[in-house]
């Protein structure tokens, strides 16, 4: 690359002065330009006036290193700049507008100062030095102007998140414990509505994750389900610690949830996220109601082995109320099982078949269908299935039904080790 020419130090500060004589032009032609481009950044009279004071002091802070030639080391973010970062984190808007801002205002900016060289009848290679150096220096301040404030919007998000989740939680604490909730009162204070139908739901990563990064996770996946399944509103989220969310879906007037469609997002957008359901209810009763088969649902997927992804309250419901402890229903199960009762291969097989048996009201033809076996194969494993339990499989057996449902949800935690 071609050192810079002296003369362009020069030519490059007279550009800035001239420049600078129309400063209130440059900074409300640059604010009027960025604001048309970004829509999300309008529509708050305040964080707009905040957002001219930054454009303003960033366009005199570059204009005064170019006349003087001063290091970028010692530029540190405008006021208003790392002022209107902290704003927007408060108000919850993403970074990337604030950050598209910068890119666009900068080519605004070099417009101005372009024009200005071109009106300075500098030579051809006068002109290409100024111009580079022009770049070279800009480029760098608004980069390093860029971090700064991406840093500040962090920790100021970081810091409103932090309060804002803390009385949040507080609050659906008290909803949860009192029995003399007032709506009208509660409701403006937790930015989420009671009146309605919600889906409760439980959200969790397997391992800590570095800072808050796993709740950032969570957080992600819930928008994505309420988006997915059209939520009215914005979800409640309510972090508990670093891994683990609760959360309650609104609904509005839809007394049922699309649980294929929350697999279906999880599957999808983040394998090591694992998620419980509660059954859609109605208003605070049903706000609590969701959240506790939510809870109870997550105890028992927690004690699975594997761990299922998704789990909803009305597939394991009989499971989820009864085991409140895992060792006694381990014990339960092995004499509602007997020896079939084993973690092997030819025990599995015969206990899917089993249960899908029952389920097809004990129909041969209808079970080979869904297994795609031949009839012969399914009454031989019905058959061997009821000599290895010593009883018959058969409908009326509600506890063998129950049983064969908990060792498919919770294989080897409820099951004999395979002898050696």
């Amino acid at each position: 690359m071609a050192a810079e020419r002296p003369e362009a130090v020069k030519q490059l500060s007279v550009v800035a002065e001239n420049v600078g004589s129309r400063l209130s032009d440059v900074g409300r032609d640059i604010a009027e330009y960025v604001l048309a481009e970004i829509p999300e950044l309008r529509g708050d009279a305040t964080v707009t006036k905040i957002l001219r004071a930054s454009i303003a002091e960033n366009v005199a802070t570059l204009l005064h290193v170019f006349e003087n030639d001063i290091s970028l080391e010692k530029i540190e973010g405008p006021a208003a700049a790392l002022e209107y970062a902290r704003r927007l984190a408060q108000r919850g808007i993403p970074i990337s507008p604030m950050i598209r801002a910068y890119r666009l205002g900068h080519w605004r900016f070099l417009q101005w100062c372009l024009d200005e060289l071109d009106r300075q009848g500098a030579d051809d290679e006068l002109h290409t030095a100024t111009s580079r150096r022009m770049l070279r220096v800009s480029f760098g301040y608004i980069d390093r102007v860029t971090e700064h404030a991406i840093l500040v919007y962090q920790h100021e998000r970081d810091n409103w998140l932090l309060s804002q989740t803390a009385a949040r939680a507080a609050r659906v604490r008290d909803i949860l414990a009192e029995d003399d909730i007032e709506l009208d009162r509660v409701e403006p204070s937790l930015g989420y509505r009671l009146r309605q139908h919600h889906l409760g739901l439980v959200a969790w990563l397997p391992t800590p994750t570095d800072g808050g990064e796993g709740i950032a996770r969570l957080h992600r996946i819930t928008d994505e389900i309420a988006h997915r399944i059209a939520c009215p509103a914005r979800p409640l989220f309510v972090p508990r610690d670093a891994i683990l969310s609760w959360i309650w879906l609104p609904l509005g007037s839809h007394g049922e949830a699309p649980m294929d469609q929350v697999a279906e997002v999880l599957d999808h957008c983040d394998p090591s996220v694992h998620m419980c359901a509660g059954e859609v209810g109605y208003g605070i009763d049903g706000f609590r109601s969701t959240h506790r088969q939510a809870l109870r649902t997550q105890e028992l997927a927690a004690a699975a082995d594997p761990v299922p992804r998704f789990t909803d309250f009305a597939t394991v419901a009989p499971m989820a109320l009864m085991a409140t402890n895992i060792d006694d229903m381990r014990d339960w199960v092995w004499s509602a099982l007997g020896p079939l009762a084993v973690d092997d291969e030819n025990s599995a097989r015969l206990r899917e078949t089993a249960l899908i048996f029952l389920d097809h009201g004990c129909s041969y033809t209808a079970t080979a269908g869904a297994q795609i076996l031949h009839k012969n194969t399914v009454q031989y494993r019905i058959r061997k299935a009821e000599e290895i339990m010593g009883r018959p499989v058969q409908p009326g057996h509600t506890d063998l039904e129950i049983a064969l449902r908990a060792v498919r949800y919770l294989g080897s935690t409820l099951l004999r080790a395979a002898p050696d």
